[in-house]
């Protein structure tokens, strides 16, 4: 097919410009040895204008030539797009006419990438043939003037906000990027929306796109606050962007992505984890900030109160049995397996893990990365691992009775086994576990401790302020008048600029720790209802998630409201 094209692009180039026979055969051989086209010989050597080459293109393919002689691109229509993608596809943005977008193309031929830009731009797109060279010439000089415009873009940029893109393709940093030409003010931008949660400590960063306008928010201390947005213009720019650091398909929009990048900024290395989702007005991208610095190398950097401390500690020191973490999405749950696992870390334990997906990759442990589509799944992984002399495994989560099987025989024949359940409370993991079809027998005898654990905002300490708690709060929300006595203390949030008005900063762990002793183990073997386990394990000196922020608030770490806001009773 493609022979048959070229075959025909050099008849119309030869009719318009005859080449004597001797001189084409001799351009002939040369292209078969070089393996490129003829006609790029022809006008390579001389024999033919390059002029003439575009005019036969246009020619055969009925699509009109242009001229880029004394040619200045549009930023705006070159910005529609990041650099690198127009270069990929050897094009470049000509004018824009209501709904109709000119584009020059050095390869008439490429259909595919005209189908995968019409897929990205919300355009009708109309080709012109150029030549080559001309559009290259072009992008070099746009790429020499790029840099200067966009210092002045984002001037207020500081200059250790630097960041460098660690991708998994080619391309080392944002340095290197922008001595390839890539470096566009959506770079910029991308840049300074990843420098300023870096700044802010946050763990996710939200782009929405709404009919007409864009929406940024970031999840800081667990709470989602708004913040300038970029402006709809450079919607897609953002999107292709964010999707070329990622490794993922920039003109598949239909479908959910996720991928993951590393970026370097603000003296640090952190992993960011991408999720695209298509919605009516275009796709929302969510981040999360994965930084490992931020993890507890030990469970004393935890900063427990004493007594959870000391039964988190005794449990993880047990040579054999299971743990069971459990609390919503995003209560540090994982962080508290990490820090258990590096408590455990060293060269006489054979330490690994199943996780969807691997967030933090953790030193001299071996971690798994589960594939549902290929047959890896946690169970899978899990009867792989035994198999592989462990002594401690911990698994993402126990999302089913055949996960939750081979987890408690694991941890009856010799393994210490740490693992997630999504439960409220501790006592509700051994009833999650014996809904899943697990004997009581069993849990009573495998399950060391279970836990629940919430994230708490730890109030500003420049700006907190004594506060007094009236009846009707204490009374609307089921706590004794007598919890807080006269000589206590409360402090609120103000809000001030170093907490950037919210009265918090930072973020602690409060944790409802259950160890199994005897007698809550009979209980198990009686009933696996979780209010009467946690009767029980409230008598034998259990400390609820409420209480133990309680404890915090008498403490001055943080207020009722927010305790309030992250427990029930």
């Amino acid at each position: 097919m493609t022979e048959a094209i070229y075959k025909s692009v050099i008849d119309v180039l030869l009719e318009r410009f005859p080449v004597p026979e001797e001189e084409l055969g001799k351009a002939r051989e040369e292209a078969v040895a070089k393996d490129v086209s003829l006609e790029d010989i022809l006008v390579e050597s001389g024999l033919v204008p390059a002029a003439a080459l575009v005019l036969s293109k246009s020619q055969y393919l009925e699509i009109p030539p242009l001229s880029l002689d004394g040619f200045t691109p549009d930023n705006d229509l070159v910005e529609i797009l990041p650099q690198q993608v127009w270069t990929q596809l050897e094009m470049l943005p000509v004018c824009k006419n209501g709904k109709l977008l000119t584009v020059a193309v050095a390869d008439p031929f490429n259909i595919m990438g005209l189908e995968n830009l019409k897929m990205q731009l919300d355009y009708d797109v109309v080709p012109v043939v150029v030549d080559e060279k001309d559009l290259l010439d072009i992008w070099e000089m746009i790429s020499k003037n790029s840099a200067k415009g966009l210092e002045d873009i984002l001037r207020d940029i500081e200059d250790d906000s630097e960041l460098e893109v660690q991708e998994d393709l080619s391309a080392d940093d944002l340095e290197n990027a922008d001595k390839s030409g890539e470096d566009a003010p959506v770079i910029r931008i991308v840049n300074s929306i990843l420098i300023e949660a870096l700044r802010k400590g946050s763990s996710d960063i939200h782009i929405e796109p709404m009919e007409k306008t864009m929406r940024l928010r970031y999840r800081t201390d667990g709470v989602l606050t708004q913040s300038p947005s970029p402006p709809k213009s450079v919607q897609a720019a953002i999107s292709s962007r964010i999707k070329i650091m990622s490794n993922l398909d920039i003109a598949e929009r239909r479908v959910p992505q996720d991928g993951r990048f590393k970026i370097k900024a603000l003296g640090k290395e952190v992993d960011i984890r991408v999720s695209y989702l298509p919605t009516v007005h275009g796709e929302k991208i969510v981040m999360r900030i994965l930084d490992k610095t931020a993890l507890a190398p030990s469970l004393e950097a935890l900063g427990l109160a004493e007594k959870p401390l000391a039964d988190l500690k005794y449990a993880v020191s047990q040579p054999y049995g299971m743990i069971l973490v459990t609390g919503p999405t995003g209560s540090g749950k994982t962080t508290t397996l990490y820090s258990a696992l590096q408590e455990l870390n060293n060269e006489g334990v054979n330490i690994t893990t199943v996780e969807d997906p691997v967030e933090y990759q953790l030193h001299n442990i071996n971690q798994i990365q589960t594939h549902a589509d290929v047959g890896l799944t946690f169970a899978a992984g899990l009867r792989s691992i035994l198999r592989q002399d462990p002594d401690v495994v911990m698994i993402g989560e126990i999302r089913d009775h055949e996960t939750a099987s081979i987890a408690v025989q694991a941890a009856l024949t010799g393994h210490l086994v740490l693992s997630t359940l999504h439960t409220n409370d501790a006592p509700g993991a051994i009833a999650r576990m014996a809904y899943m079809g697990i004997e009581p027998f069993l849990l009573s005898s495998s399950v060391l401790m279970t836990q629940a654990q919430r994230l708490f905002r730890r109030l500003c300490p420049f700006c907190k302020k004594e506060v007094t708690i009236s009846k009707e709060v204490l009374i609307e929300n089921h706590i004794d008048l007598n919890e807080f006595g006269s000589d206590t203390v409360i402090y609120g949030a103000d809000g001030c600029p170093k907490c950037g008005g919210t009265g918090y900063k930072g973020r602690g762990a409060i944790m409802e720790i259950l160890l199994l002793n005897d007698r809550i183990k009979r209980t198990i073997l009686e009933t696996s209802e979780s209010t009467v386990i946690r009767g029980v394990a409230v008598e034998e000196g259990m400390q609820t998630l409420r209480s133990t922020g309680f404890d915090k608030v008498r403490a001055g770490e943080t207020s009722v409201e927010e305790i309030l806001r992250i427990t029930s009773e």
